[in-house]
C-alpha cells in the first residue's frame, strides 16, 4: 500500500514539474526526466548549423565581407550602386540634402520590415560613418539576408561635403596623453559561462529572429572612447586587434585581446556575460559594430567603442591601413530631393 501511495504521489508531481519547468523562460524541458536545454544553446546550435557563426557574419559563405568600399573610379559608380537595394538610415533632413543615387531613406528601426523590398538584390546600408550601417548589416545577416553589406566609412567616404562626422571624430587624440594608454601584454583569457536568454520560444531560428527584432528596436549601442579611456575599470574591454597591433599601437589599459571568437569552438566563452558593459573596439568602429550587434543578440550587454582606434589616437605613427584622413573621402556625386 505504501508503494502504491508513493507511485500515485509521483504521478501527481510529474505534470506539476513539467509545467513549472516549461514556464521558465530560460529553459526547455526535453523529456519527462527533466533534462533541460538552455534557450541560448538552441539559438547557438541553429546559428552554427546555418552559417551564422560569428566568423560567417563578418564574412559570409560567399566570401563577402560585411563592409564594401566605394568604387575606385567614378566611372564605376553607377554599376556599383545599381547592384544593390540601398537603405540610407540617416535622418530625413540629411538624406534630402545629399544621398547616393537610388537610395531609399529608411529609419534604422524599420530595416527588418523594409528588407523584403530588396527582392533578389543584396542590401547596402549607408549611414554617416559606416558604424551604424555595420551594426544593421550584422542584424540583417542574422535575420536571413546574408549578402547585406555596409558602405565603408558611410557618406563620409563618398563625398567631402558629407565627411563632417569622420573629420570631427579624429580631433584630440586623447590616448596620446592618457595614463590609461598601455603597451603591456594582454591579460590571460578567462572562461565564463554562457549568457542567459529569456524567451518562451523553443525553436532556435525563432529565438534568433526574436532576439534580432529586439536589438533592432533598441538602435545602435555605442560608447564614447574618452569615457572608456578615462574609466577602463568600468568596462569589460575587448581589443579586436592582431597581436602585433595590440602592442604596436598600444591599447586601453587592461583591454583583453579575444580574437577570433566563435560559437562552434567555444572561444566566445572568454567574454564575460555578466559585465555591465562589454565594450569591443577595433580600428574604425565598423568591425566592432558588427561584433557588438552579434553579441547583443547572443545576450551580452555589448557596446561598440565609437570610431575605434581612429577616435582614440588617429595620429599614432603605427598606422598601415584603416586610418581616416580627409583624403579617404571620394568626390562622387550626391543627389537631393
Amino acid at each position: 500500500m505504501k508503494k502504491l501511495s508513493l507511485l500515485f504521489l509521483g504521478l501527481l508531481l510529474v505534470p506539476t514539474l513539467l509545467f513549472t519547468s516549461c514556464d521558465r523562460g530560460d529553459e526547455l524541458v526535453d523529456n519527462i526526466v527533466g533534462v533541460t536545454t538552455p534557450k541560448f544553446t538552441l539559438m547557438k546550435e541553429y546559428m552554427v548549423n546555418n552559417n551564422l557563426d560569428v566568423d560567417k557574419i563578418l564574412t559570409n559563405v560567399d566570401g563577402q565581407k560585411f563592409v564594401v568600399g566605394a568604387p575606385a573610379s567614378a566611372t564605376d559608380v553607377d554599376a556599383f550602386l545599381s547592384g544593390y537595394y540601398i537603405m540610407d538610415i540617416r535622418s530625413s533632413a540629411d538624406f534630402l540634402t545629399a544621398h547616393v543615387k537610388g537610395a531609399i531613406n529608411v529609419p534604422f528601426t524599420d530595416i527588418l520590415t523594409d528588407a523584403p523590398k530588396a527582392g533578389i538584390k543584396p542590401i547596402l546600408i549607408i549611414c554617416y560613418t559606416g558604424q551604424t550601417a555595420c551594426y544593421g548589416t550584422a542584424l540583417l545577416r542574422m535575420y536571413g539576408y546574408p549578402k547585406t553589406q555596409a558602405l565603408k566609412w558611410g557618406m563620409s567616404g563618398w563625398n567631402p561635403a558629407t565627411a563632417g562626422s569622420w573629420n570631427n571624430a579624429i580631433n584630440g587624440n586623447p590616448a596620446a596623453t592618457s595614463t590609461n594608454w598601455s603597451y603591456n601584454s594582454a591579460p590571460s583569457n578567462v572562461t565564463y559561462n554562457d549568457p542567459k536568454i529569456t524567451t518562451l520560444l523553443t525553436d532556435g531560428n525563432a529565438i534568433l529572429k526574436e532576439r534580432v527584432e529586439a536589438i533592432v528596436a533598441l538602435g545602435f549601442q555605442g560608447v564614447n572612447g574618452t569615457d572608456v579611456l578615462s574609466n577602463p575599470g568600468n568596462y569589460f574591454i575587448n581589443n579586436f586587434f592582431s597581436e602585433g597591433d595590440y602592442s604596436g599601437f598600444g591599447h586601453i589599459n587592461g583591454a583583453n585581446r579575444i580574437l577570433p571568437f566563435k560559437l562552434a569552438d567555444d572561444t566566445y566563452l572568454s567574454l564575460n556575460p555578466d559585465a555591465s558593459s562589454l565594450v569591443t573596439y577595433c580600428y574604425t568602429g565598423q568591425t566592432s559594430a558588427v561584433l557588438t550587434a552579434t553579441l547583443r543578440v547572443l545576450g551580452y550587454n555589448g557596446a561598440s567603442l565609437k570610431f575605434g582606434m581612429n577616435g582614440l589616437y588617429n595620429s599614432n605613427p603605427v598606422w598601415a591601413s584603416n586610418q581616416w584622413s580627409a583624403s579617404v573621402s571620394k568626390n562622387y556625386p550626391t543627389f537631393s530631393n
